[in-house]
């Protein structure tokens, strides 16, 4: 299975982001068609939107953010969706005590990563290096 991490998820949600016909090419091509991402990534991309609509006090203002609210949950719909479950909470617990330091919202995405032995897509090799056993790329690069 491969794994898209939020940043490369960013990328292939937006056709007409620069880098998006490289990603979905290689995603095509890739022998692994089991593709999706973590409900970790949903929440970092529901967070997101819900604190722009939470910043702009005019009503009006807000409408532009709801269609893109509207489109993330049809984009997430189409995806593989892994949950933070017990297993992947009792990984995280074991990364943790096995001193494992890095920030909580990667580290629930490595621990489902490893739990259901995916490839991580990440640009973020600074922290997932650290963690044990992780098999992650950067296709964007």
């Amino acid at each position: 299975m491969i794994l898209l991490d939020t940043d490369h998820l960013t990328v292939f949600k937006y056709p007409e982001h620069e880098r998006y016909a490289a990603l979905a090419s290689r995603l095509g091509a890739s022998s692994d068609q089991d593709i999706g991402t973590t409900v970790i990534s949903l929440e970092e991309q529901f967070r997101g939107w819900m604190a722009l609509i939470s910043r702009v006090r005019n009503v009006e203002r807000q409408t532009g953010a709801y269609p893109e609210l509207v489109n993330l949950f049809d984009f997430f719909a189409r995806l593989t969706l892994l949950p933070f479950d017990g297993r992947a909470a009792a990984e995280f617990g074991r990364l943790r005590s096995a001193g494992v330091r890095i920030g909580s919202m990667d580290l629930k995405i490595a621990s489902i990563a490893l739990v259901h032995d995916a490839v991580l897509l990440t640009s973020n090799r600074k922290d997932f290096e650290k963690v044990p056993g992780l098999r992650f790329e950067n296709w964007l690069s």
